[in-house]
């Protein structure tokens, strides 16, 4: 057998050699110096097939240019499956959840200057003002930073929020029908490091979005549009809470000042 091209060929080099201990006796091969064509590459494939017995190839010697581009149509959809394939994350990385990677001191003051203080016997947060020597009574927390194999936000990131010293967490639960913000005792802090998008404990996270140098609001993860806010009055010591962000008495960006 022989194949045949426009361009001069020679015969007995060392490719044609390599190519012809594979064929049936008394068949050759010649291999052409010139560059090769993918038509020529096609037919060579269909022509080994053919000799090799390779059943479902019918078609003559001559391969049309619509085969041709069949052939190469087929060839790169099952590729780019594979490829989609090979990209998707495993499912173990799916439903892993929320993952801790880091954790620093903070201080938190709402838009009108209150800062967070611990009212012990309420187990409540309150907003207000402090005068002179009065800033220790200024709340310190531990942010934990997380992140997801799959980001859920792109402009915002997980956190989870703890008073220092202590092993109280903010936690956004619903009471009375509303979410609402509540401190929460956690005894094994080992739960936060890895949580499930799925599960109870995604009550601790909130996402946090830059609107500022420093200035963020802090998002409920597990009810979304729901704020950690304080009170827009200044003479009144009320609880930190929650609200929605269209709520017109409450304020809902936070200066987050870093310690460590």
């Amino acid at each position: 057998m022989e194949f045949e091209s426009n361009y001069s060929s020679i015969k007995n080099t060392s490719e044609s050699a390599a190519w012809s201990s594979k064929l049936p006796q008394g068949l050759d091969l010649e291999v052409s110096h010139h560059p090769i064509t993918m038509r020529h590459i096609a037919n060579l494939i269909i022509a080994v097939d053919r000799l090799k017995g390779v059943e479902g190839v019918t078609m003559g010697t001559e391969f049309k240019d619509k085969d041709l581009f069949n052939f190469l149509l087929e060839s790169a959809v099952e590729e780019h499956i594979v490829l989609e394939l090979e990209s998707a994350p495993p499912a173990s990385r799916r439903a892993a959840g929320f993952s801790s990677t880091s954790q620093y001191e903070c201080s938190v003051t709402d838009s009108e200057n209150k800062c967070w203080v611990l009212m012990n016997e309420a187990m409540e947060l309150h907003a207000m003002m402090l005068q002179g020597g009065s800033g220790y009574h200024k709340v310190h927390l531990n942010l934990s930073t997380y992140v997801t194999p799959v980001p859920i936000e792109t402009e915002a990131r997980p956190v989870a929020l703890g008073i220092k010293g202590s092993n109280l967490y903010l936690s956004c639960s619903k009471s009375g029908g509303r979410p609402t913000l509540h401190l929460e005792e956690v005894a094994d802090k080992e739960q936060l490091k890895s949580i499930s998008q799925q599960s109870e404990m995604v009550r601790f996270l909130f996402y946090r979005r830059n609107t500022g140098v420093d200035i963020s609001t802090l998002e409920s993860a597990r009810f979304r549009n729901w704020f950690i806010s304080t009170d827009m009055q200044q003479d009144i010591t009320k609880p930190v809470d929650m609200c929605q962000k269209a709520a017109t008495n409450r304020l809902t960006t936070f200066t987050i000042q870093r310690h460590n």
